[in-house]
């Protein structure tokens, strides 16, 4: 079974692996960091500002079950992709709405879903997400992964 991988930040990565893992088709899911300049970083260097990572996830998911497409009407479900560098109270460039993508096709996608999300006049600001290519990406600290389901929680902020 081929799969295809999908990354994505939208505030606070425990939430965010939430929206993802239960969808049908989706494989895996695991968050992490991408999108700055410091190889491995930890949750503290990132929290720090100084690295310049997003708290994001990455899907692996099979495209004969979910569509990419799918995975981006999920994305822009999740969270408020008109605030810049926060969700909520989360506060930082660690938490910016981001898609990056790991092929042509998977950028063509997301600039048109985003560009359909912005003609819908759903929101009053525009959206801030960056769509950019995929670059490295560090797996958080194992206490990190499926959060909620090791913790009880029900949100980042419960």
């Amino acid at each position: 079974m081929p799969t295809h991988k999908a990354t994505f930040a939208a505030g606070c990565f425990w939430g965010v692996e939430e929206a993802f893992r239960h969808l049908p088709g989706v494989v895996s899911t695991q968050v992490g960091y991408t999108g700055g300049h410091t190889a491995n970083p930890t949750y503290e260097m990132v929290s720090s500002y100084g690295t310049g990572h997003a708290e994001a996830v990455e899907v692996e998911f099979d495209p004969k079950k979910i569509s990419y497409e799918k995975l981006l009407a999920a994305f822009w479900e999740c969270h408020d992709p008109t605030q810049v560098n926060r969700q909520g109270p989360d506060v930082g460039d660690q938490y910016r709405s981001a898609v990056y993508v790991h092929t042509l096709a998977h950028e063509r996608e997301a600039r048109r879903s985003k560009e359909d999300l912005e003609r819908t006049k759903k929101f009053s600001r525009p959206i801030a997400t960056e769509i950019t290519p995929a670059g490295p990406f560090y797996p958080a600290e194992d206490y990190h992964q499926q959060y909620f389901e090791k913790t009880g929680r029900a949100s980042c902020r419960a």
